[in-house]
């Protein structure tokens, strides 16, 4: 009898140790349902998940899924180690309580089995009503998107035009109110605009306005503009060097040139000057342009000529072909400028005092011949021409233009802060002014209470060239 006892014991042991095995592999079961059914149901796209995650008040179907499973699941008790033990024993050896327990669990997951069955075949068929509203919705997002592409391109102002293709354009990126990179190029079609930046397409920049920043395939913002006809000077092809911009306008102020004169320039070079003459002189004007070398002329010739085309796809309109260039030497080309009277005129060249004998007779009296020389000795050999020829000309001016450019920026702190402009304090409030700082928000500071630095440009223009203004007057 003792010994029937604890062979009795062990066999109960078993058998609930068994049965808890059993329950085991039926929860893994329903889990591995859940897990499975979880991930597909992130694949579909009649589930919208809720980005607000702390909203109680909107779940999502997701959320309401795995509330049904969890409710089920809820049910079931833990095993307990006397369950753990009983399910491991053989099934003979099981009183009839413990069998008419494990036969009542037994009947009950079935049908738990068969209601996660149902409620998962339920929600595999998307509801129609779900499917329409979600296209719709998409739908929806599709025009905005197209409705935002669209108005991205603002509408145009009177007299403002878009970009198009065969336009001569600026890309520049500024850092720190510096042009680290400068670059003008026409607008073709299929084309790239390449920088150490990045890349644009050339299609991306067509219908866009001008003066807007675009970025490149690094996310780098390029500033993409039409260039000016200073721009344009600088930026363009040379051959010889020009007359800078600062120097072409005094020039022009010297001369005073006006719409209608008759301006004759010699040292076409790379076109610059001609370019300034023809704006300034308009469609009732004209300018002679005379160039001993064929290379200049024709750079100065393929310049003029890119300048005018861009200008019409600009502006709609003609740039007055009013510059006629010729390939001759003043000194022996008299017939060329025979017969004709100039209100001004422009020279170029290394040796001006040798043209002047033929050019004075054709100026008009009180008229000026501003002449662009490259360096101090140029002038004195000008001067000294003059005193020899005995020609009727009065030297006013001998001057050179600097041009020098300052950085005005506000005031900033290391790490990269504005500074703030401060009041006197004195000793006894000092700590506490310094408490207020560290408490201060980032908002919109007042007028005036940014410091400001102002020094001249590290970068600055050197010496281009000396300007002789020279009268024709008579005694």
């Amino acid at each position: 009898m003792a010994m029937q006892m604890p062979f009795a014991g062990l066999l109960l042991m078993h058998r609930l140790v068994r049965i808890s095995s059993q329950r085991q592999l039926s929860s893994r079961f329903i889990l591995h349902k859940c897990n499975r059914r979880q991930t597909r149901t992130f694949s579909t796209a009649f589930v919208n998940c809720n980005e607000n995650k702390g909203d109680d008040s909107d779940p999502s179907p997701l959320s309401s899924n795995l509330t049904f499973r969890q409710a089920l699941l809820s049910k079931r008790r833990s095993l307990s180690p006397l369950e753990r033990i009983s399910s491991l024993m053989p099934h003979e050896a099981l009183s009839p309580e413990v069998m008419q327990l494990r036969d009542e669990q037994n009947q009950e997951d079935p049908e738990e089995e068969a209601n996660i069955h149902t409620q998962e075949e339920h929600e595999a068929i998307p509801n129609e009503e779900d499917s329409e509203t979600h296209h719709s919705s998409d739908t929806a997002m599709e025009t905005d998107e197209q409705e935002e592409d669209k108005g991205s391109i603002r509408p145009t102002l009177p007299g403002e035009s878009l970009l198009v293709f065969g336009e001569l354009l600026v890309a520049e990126f500024r850092k720190k109110s510096r042009v680290e990179f400068k670059k003008m190029f026409g607008l073709e079609a299929g084309a790239r605009l390449n920088s150490n930046w990045g890349m644009i397409l050339h299609d991306d920049i067509a219908g866009q306005p001008a003066g807007r920043f675009l970025k490149t395939g690094r996310g780098i913002p390029l500033l993409i503009r039409r260039p000016s006809l200073e721009d344009y000077v600088l930026c363009m092809k040379r051959g010889p060097a020009i007359a800078y911009p600062k120097d072409a306008a005094t020039m022009m102020m010297m001369m005073d040139v006006s719409e209608g004169d008759c301006v004759l320039e010699s040292g076409s070079g790379s076109g610059a000057m001609s370019l300034f003459l023809s704006r300034a002189v308009g469609y009732k004007g004209s300018v002679l342009s005379v160039e001993v070398r064929e290379d200049h002329h024709k750079r100065a010739v393929l310049n003029y000529n890119r300048w005018r085309t861009a200008w019409s796809l600009r502006q709609r309109e003609e740039w007055p072909n009013n510059v006629q260039f010729h390939r001759a030497d003043l000194c022996t080309a008299s017939s060329l400028i025979a017969g004709q009277g100039f209100n001004a005129v422009a020279l170029d060249m290394a040796n001006p005092h040798l043209v002047l004998p033929t050019v004075i007779p054709h100026l008009h009296t009180g008229a000026v011949c501003a002449v662009y020389l490259a360096n101090i000795t140029q002038v004195i050999d000008l001067l000294e021409g003059l005193r020899c020829l005995a020609l009727p000309l009065l030297c006013e001016r001998i001057i050179e233009v600097p041009v020098r450019e300052w950085l005005v920026a506000p005031a900033l702190q290391k790490d990269g802060k504005y500074c703030v402009r401060k009041a006197p304090v004195p000793e006894g409030e000092q700590r506490e002014e310094t408490e207020k700082e560290e408490t201060i928000t980032e908002e919109p500071a007042a007028f005036g209470s940014f410091p400001y630095i102002a020094r001249p440009h590290p970068e600055q223009m050197s010496h281009t060239a000396f300007l002789v203004k020279l009268r024709k007057c008579e005694r």
